[in-house]
């Protein structure tokens, strides 16, 4: 008994205390569950005062872009109201034009109607009255007037001859009095020198001992370069120099230049002179090209062909009596500018015109033709302006004055050539005798290629040693001999040298 209520009492205790625990865990889940329901029910109230402020600002910000919208709709039917309305103006005040012009040319229709109509009216009775006057004079409207001018002519003809010579005079001393101004102050405003070219060119040389390399074993080297260059090469006693003779001056200039890169280099022998001379002549076409450049440039003409310049530039290798064609067409092209300006003609049409008015003579001695000529047909290849072209074509008078520029040019060409010491006869006439030599020997077909030397007493002719014997090369030098004979005029005698030379060339590596 004393043991079972202990346990009894042990046990209402452990009951009592889990029931208590229970219930307060309940109260305490009660109280944690209402907390989160107010947490809960706080943030939803909270977003839902977000989103209500949220949409309020957005229905603000849609009424702002919608009345923005509103006045910028506003402001374009504004603006499209008015392009209509100018647009109706304007179609208003086209269909008013229109319906002027309409008007006008009925008007104009009518008016010409009536012209006509009393034009008409007019020859008729003009055809009547002359019917009239014939039938009364019993004469035709060309006897008529012949006869009413020799009457006028028979009693105002002494007053019509003196009136006629003092226009004549007058009129031709004003004229001439005009010209001469123009051409003195062209001529006062073109102060150029004039120096005349010769036929012969001194390459100075450091030491005479230079000369026996020059010349070499038997004359080897001498001979090699003649040949390459085409010229002659004289070395005598004249000291530190050696004079090279030619009566072209592109080749006296590529032997000049071969024989001073040949003393510089030290190295003198057929093989490195031939080397030589081809460089040179690389040389030369850059110098012609350069000259052609820079005389356009100097005359301020910027359109002209690369390939017409390069021509051009040739023209400083070639004389006319003596005279530099390429410095003659420079000088011809502003004085043919300054005309042109007194004149009131075209300043550029008449400088182009002289500067390429002997271009054919770039040319002339591998075309037939003359340097006029040979000049028209080249401009035309390279389609260079027809007014140019009637400028230049007229210099020599082998064709028609068509422009003013062409007697502008003519007139220039004249100025240039007539001045003191700008040009000498005898010298051209030379050149011609030595240029005919070589036209002689080249129009063979054998022939490779033909030099004239000696001042023209000479003229030595390579030919192709596959296309002619030895036999055959003699009576050749005696058919050159006896057309030179047939066709030129020359004191003494020339001497034909035929060269018929076979050559093998081989690489070692």
């Amino acid at each position: 008994m004393t043991l079972t209520s202990p346990l009894l009492v042990a046990l209402l205790s452990v009951l009592v205390g889990t029931a208590l625990g229970y219930v307060l865990r309940q109260i305490i889940a009660q109280y944690r569950k209402n907390s989160l329901e107010l947490q809960v029910k706080k943030i939803l109230l909270d977003a839902k005062d977000r989103a209500v402020e949220a949409l309020d600002a957005a229905k603000k910000k849609a009424d702002e872009l919608l009345d923005q919208a509103r006045r910028e709709t506003k402001e374009r039917e504004n603006q499209l109201r008015k392009l209509e309305e100018k647009v109706l103006v304007k179609d208003e005040a086209l269909e008013k034009r229109r319906r002027d012009l309409e008007l006008e040319v009925e008007n104009l229709k009518k008016k010409a109607e009536e012209i006509k109509r009393i034009r008409e009216e007019a020859e008729k009775i003009e055809a009547e009255k002359r019917a009239q006057l014939q039938k009364i004079a019993n004469l035709s409207e060309e006897e008529a007037k012949k006869e009413l001018i020799e009457s006028v002519e028979k009693k105002h003809e002494i007053d019509i001859l003196a009136r006629i010579q003092k226009l004549e005079i007058f009129g031709q001393d004003r004229l001439e009095h005009k010209a001469r101004d123009i051409l003195a102050t062209v001529i006062q405003r073109l102060a150029s020198s004039t120096a005349s070219e010769v036929t012969t060119a001194a390459v100075t040389i450091p030491s005479d001992d230079i000369k026996g390399k020059i010349i070499g074993k038997e004359g080897r080297n001498i001979r090699a370069l003649e040949r390459a260059a085409g010229v002659e090469i004289i070395v005598d006693d004249t000291p530190g120099s050696v004079v090279i003779s030619s009566f072209d001056p592109v080749r006296r200039q590529v032997a000049k230049i071969a024989l001073e890169n040949l003393i510089l280099d030290g190295r003198i022998q057929p093989a490195r002179i031939e080397e030589t001379v081809e460089k040179a002549k690389n040389e030369i076409e850059k110098m012609i090209k350069d000259a052609g450049e820079k005389a356009a440039f100097e005359v301020g003409i910027f359109d002209i062909d690369p390939r017409l310049l390069m021509l051009l530039g040739r023209l400083k290798f070639r004389t006319s009596y003596g005279q530099n064609v390429l410095q003659h067409s420079i000088e011809m092209s502003h004085v043919a500018g300054m005309l042109a300006s007194e004149l009131g003609a075209d300043i550029a049409i008449a400088k182009k015109g002289a500067l390429l008015h002997d271009i054919g003579k770039a040319v002339d001695h591998e075309i037939q033709g003359t340097h006029v000529e040979i000049g028209r047909r080249i401009l035309q290849k390279f389609n260079v302006d027809s007014k140019v072209i009637q400028a230049m074509q007229s210099h020599h008078e082998e064709y028609p004055y068509e422009t003013l520029e062409s007697i502008i040019v003519q007139i220039a060409d004249a100025i240039s050539a007539s001045r003191p010491g700008a040009r000498r006869d005898s010298v051209e006439n030379y050149l011609k005798r030595l240029e005919d030599l070589e036209r002689i020997a080249n129009s063979f077909g054998v022939v490779e290629k033909s030099y004239a030397i000696q001042a023209g007493r000479e003229i030595r002719v390579f030919v192709t040693p596959e296309k002619i014997s030895d036999l055959e090369m003699k009576n050749l030098a005696r058919d050159i001999a006896n057309q030179i004979e047939q066709e030129l005029k020359y004191p003494g005698e020339i001497k034909v040298h035929v060269i018929r030379e076979n050559r093998a060339v081989e690489y070692a590596r």
